[in-house]
């Protein structure tokens, strides 16, 4: 009899059912006359029993599709399997050589400018010079097997637009197939840095990467090398802010590559860029020293940490000394005193307010309860603070009903008494609620908006006048 029979239980063991049924058996054989010893008769039960249930571990008929599915899941290799960690590395960089040679090389890359230039289709459209799509597979059939994967419909019709005689610019399919080949690129030199080779970065990994990029970039020439560290830490943190909300201590690669901060950094190769870029890049030298110098600034007892007070001079020095508390409550912070890792979550957050990431960093400081939602309370409990600001420097407070009134009249959450952060960031005013809640300055631009766009109104009317 074959184990397959035994009915399924869920609730009940298969070899509970096995052993009553061998039981069941050998009471059968003895009924019916078994003549055999009893050590012949417990032999032939173990070997039934060892039998059947050698059957059942390896699968019954049922199960025999089981065996046709692939392999799905490799387990990697533990700290103390050195050859295997050696044996994975090594194939992982085999593999990763093997991308980049798909790639194409300068060489390749003017050859093919060369073909589309000399298969352009007139006439010119504007200063630009267009292609038809039996040309544009022409090139592609003489470009080489590299190429292959950029002359297809789907990309010709991608870069399609207006043009009456339904040709492609030359230089928008160049500058996407460009494009193509650098995110390839950069994506195989971050592997490199991919430790675990699990598709993302650590921090350590990442500091890595731009410790080695420093010396490639001319922008960053004049930093010394004792600031380097420094460097680092300063770009490191504004991927993994916003990169990393759920703070898991790791980035994916893709997201690296379709966020535009690699972008940033890597603008600091143009040797010519001008000086409102760079102070407008978070990774330029000068952004970076701006920062740096704040928080030495800042650091009055020169300790290298920041403690409350130290803090309430950032800025315009106008933040309520009730968001402070939050900020030292929830941040990570040693001995009662912020680091420089922990100030720049919180410059990033105060500079970027529009962000959802920053949203996010402001709205659980101000979420006190962990509720998920600001309501009533919440609102009351910051603004408090502003109005204490406004007696100290003899102004006259604002009715808290009023501005509670214009907040959810500006953000209209989906329930009327809470506002959830999704509410701030779907409304597009979450920076202007932060504003007037935790700052006096962002309260009182809020408050004279009327005012401070008619002077701008009448200030740009007064130079029009002088140009004319």
């Amino acid at each position: 009899m074959a184990l397959f029979l035994i009915p399924d239980c869920p609730s009940v063991c298969p070899l509970v059912f096995l052993s009553v049924w061998l039981g069941s058996l050998v009471h059968r054989k003895r009924a019916e006359g078994d003549e055999r010893s009893e050590d012949e008769k417990k032999s032939e039960e173990t070997e039934l029993f060892t039998k059947y249930y050698t059957e059942w571990k390896e699968g019954s008929q049922r199960e025999q599709s089981y065996k046709t599915i692939p392999r799905f899941y490799y387990r990697l290799p533990a700290e103390d399997e050195v050859l295997l960690q050696k044996l994975r590395e090594e194939s992982r960089a085999v593999f990763l050589q093997r991308k980049s040679r798909e790639l194409l090389d300068n060489e390749e890359l003017q050859n093919l400018w060369f073909l589309l230039d000399k298969h352009q289709v007139p006439p010119v459209s504007g200063e630009e010079a267009m292609i038809n799509y039996e040309a544009y597979l022409q090139v592609g059939e003489k470009a080489g097997p590299k190429c292959k994967k950029f002359f297809t419909a789907r990309v010709y019709a991608k870069l399609l637009h207006s043009d009456p005689y339904g040709r492609i610019s030359i230089m928008q399919f160049f500058n996407y197939v460009m494009r193509k080949v650098w995110l390839h690129q950069t994506r195989i030199g971050l592997s490199l840095y991919d430790v675990a080779g699990q598709g993302y970065l650590r921090e350590s990994d990442l500091e890595n990467y731009i410790l080695e990029l420093i010396p490639t970039l001319p922008q960053l020439d004049g930093l010394e090398k004792s600031f380097y560290s420094f460097y680092v830490c300063t770009a490191v943190r504004k991927f993994f802010f916003f990169l990393d909300p759920l703070r898991t201590g790791k980035i994916k690669i893709q997201d690296i590559l379709a966020c535009s901060f690699l972008d940033d950094l890597l603008e600091l190769r143009d040797e010519e860029l001008s000086k409102e870029s760079q102070e407008s890049n978070w990774f330029s030298a000068p952004s970076a020293l701006r920062v740096y110098g704040q928080y030495l600034n800042l650091d009055k007892d020169h300790n290298g940490m920041l403690s409350k007070e130290e803090l309430s001079r950032y800025g315009t020095a106008t933040l309520t000394s009730v968001f402070l508390d939050r900020v030292f409550q929830e941040c990570l912070t040693y001995d009662g005193e912020m680091d420089y890792k922990t100030y720049l979550d919180f410059v990033l957050a105060l500079e970027n307010r529009k962000e959802p990431a920053a949203l996010q960093y402001i709205f659980k400081l101000l979420d006190m309860e962990n509720q998920g939602y600001l309501n009533v309370f919440s609102l009351n409990y910051f603004f408090r603070a502003i109005q204490e600001q406004m007696k100290m420097h003899g102004q006259e407070p604002v009715s808290f009903q009023d501005v509670k009134d214009e907040i959810f009249d500006m953000v209209k959450p989906k329930d009327p008494y809470k506002i959830t952060l999704q509410d701030l960031v779907n409304s597009c005013q979450g920076d202007t609620v932060a504003s007037i809640l935790i700052d006096l300055n962002g309260f009182w631009t809020y408050e004279n908006r009327e005012v401070l766009v008619a002077s701008d109104n009448d200030s740009s009317s007064t130079a029009d006048l002088d140009d004319t």
